[in-house]
């Protein structure tokens, strides 16, 4: 009887060791070594929806930032597997291009797994330590989420002159972006009261084993100034049959208009 207590207590020992270091933040990874450029502004565009107008005011007055690129880092919960683990990251994204991802999974906030991520000239990849994931169903995923992740730079959707906007009603209107020779379509919904950005709705690919799309959700939490700019500081990404989000990123860095040229298609942060 005492042994078996003795291995009760050790499992109960190590379930609160693993839940303790689930709970430790990381650090932020080091400060991003790139010089940023300088900002231009433009003028918000005319004949736009009016809630997509007031959103711009809201954020930016009557000019817009003109984003060529951005590296936004910070720190992140994501679910892997059922269970909420903190994280760090940095994406980069040549604005409307291409990006690449890299984020750390940690535990008593040190590296556990790291994941280095591309969506470059259209395709996607994904490489984890248990494999690696492409194809054409990943391009169109990543694709979406290259202009979802402008959340970050909103301003990208109306000094990009392929992003196009429809009206729906006071608080909704229609962004479709090109894919290809065709088009996606977000539904961009805002907040009646703030006039802010609160969600951006698609359908996308999980996999590349997918055989239909799931609907995809980009929730702007909270929204605050990081290094000058206006941003989402807190984002939430979910895919519908999950009933959560599979993440939420909070963004702390962001360093705008650097030649990303190079740091584009590297590994590591």
């Amino acid at each position: 009887m005492r042994a078996l207590w003795i291995i009760l207590a050790v499992l109960v020992g190590i379930v609160v060791l693993v839940l303790i270091g689930l709970r430790i933040q990381p650090r932020p990874l080091e400060p991003v070594a790139l010089q940023a450029g300088s900002v231009q502004r433009v003028a918000l565009p005319e004949g736009l929806p009016e809630p997509v107008t007031r959103f711009y005011r809201t954020l930016h007055g009557e000019q817009v930032p003109l984003v060529e690129s951005v590296i936004i880092s910070g720190r992140a919960t994501m679910r892997i597997n059922g269970i909420r683990m903190p994280a760090r990251y940095r994406f980069t994204h040549l604005a409307g291009e291409g990006y690449r991802h890299y984020i750390e999974v940690t535990w008593f906030g040190l590296p556990l797994m790291q994941v280095n991520e591309w969506f470059v000239e259209g395709h996607g990849r994904m490489e984890m330590p248990f494999g690696v994931t492409e194809g054409d169903k990943v391009d169109q995923g990543a694709n979406l989420a290259l202009w979802a992740e402008a959340v970050w730079f909103p301003s990208l959707w109306v000094t990009d002159s392929r992003v196009q906007w429809a009206a729906v009603d006071a608080d909704t209107a229609l962004m479709t972006v090109p894919w290809g020779e065709e088009r996606e379509t977000f539904v961009a919904r805002f907040d009646p009261e703030t006039g802010l950005l609160q969600m951006l709705e698609s359908m996308r690919y999980k996999g590349e084993e997918s055989t239909a799309k799931t609907l995809w959700l980009n929730e702007a939490l909270a929204w605050d100034v990081v290094d000058g700019q206006t941003t989402s500081t807190e984002s939430a990404v979910t895919w519908i049959d999950d009933g959560e989000p599979w993440a939420i990123f909070g963004a702390e860095e962001m360093v705008l208009n650097a030649d990303v040229s190079q740091y584009l298609t590297a590994r590591g942060e």
